[in-house]
């Protein structure tokens, strides 16, 4: 009878250690989560501002410098592709026309009634701080994850994370700026 017991709080010992999550030290995984060289996701868009607002799907790749972004809007109609390599914009409309460099920005600028941070979003969407920002102030969670990021005048709120090939993920944010609130659902993630 001992002999049984000992063997099954062995058994149950080992499903323990099986289920419990390793958590990684937080600045070992933001160095990670900045070094994403290439990524994916499609989501939900919904952008508040002065007053008015707007959502949108969001399709989004990054490929080392380069973010591509597509707006869909509502029953699967194109609004938007935005490309950004670091320093250059360029948007093409959904009726063709395309915008480059100032005209771009003032044009996004128009169109989402802010100044969206591009260099600093492709950081922020995986849950890590912009490097080029020292200024970051990081609140993280019992997981070594950011639950909120105030950086270059933005707040980022994590609502929620989803594990995306043995890494947690943003699945929830929120950016807020002064009269500007943009929240983010991001349903699929892709890890290159």
């Amino acid at each position: 009878m001992q002999a049984r017991l000992f063997v099954l709080l062995l058994l149950l010992a080992g499903c323990q250690t099986l289920t419990t999550p390793q958590i990684q030290d937080w600045p070992q995984r933001r160095a990670a989560l900045q070094a994403l060289a290439q990524y994916q996701f499609s989501g939900r868009l919904a952008v508040a501002s002065g007053g008015e607002g707007f959502s949108a799907g969001l399709q989004w790749q990054q490929q080392l410098q380069r973010s591509e972004v597509r707006l869909q809007a509502p029953l699967g109609f194109s609004a938007a592709q935005i490309d950004f390599d670091g320093s250059r914009l360029r948007i093409t409309g959904s009726d063709g026309a395309v915008l480059e460099g100032e005209p771009a920005q003032r044009g996004l600028g128009e169109a989402l009634g802010f100044t969206p941070p591009l260099s600093s979003l492709r950081y922020w969407l995986v849950g890590s701080s912009d490097p080029a920002d020292a200024t970051a102030v990081e609140v993280l969670d019992d997981q070594q994850r950011l639950q909120r990021l105030t950086q270059s005048g933005w707040l980022i709120e994590y609502g929620e994370y989803q594990r995306v090939a043995g890494e947690w993920m943003p699945r929830r944010l929120t950016l807020n700026r002064e009269a500007v609130r943009v929240r983010l659902v991001i349903n699929r993630w892709q890890l290159s």
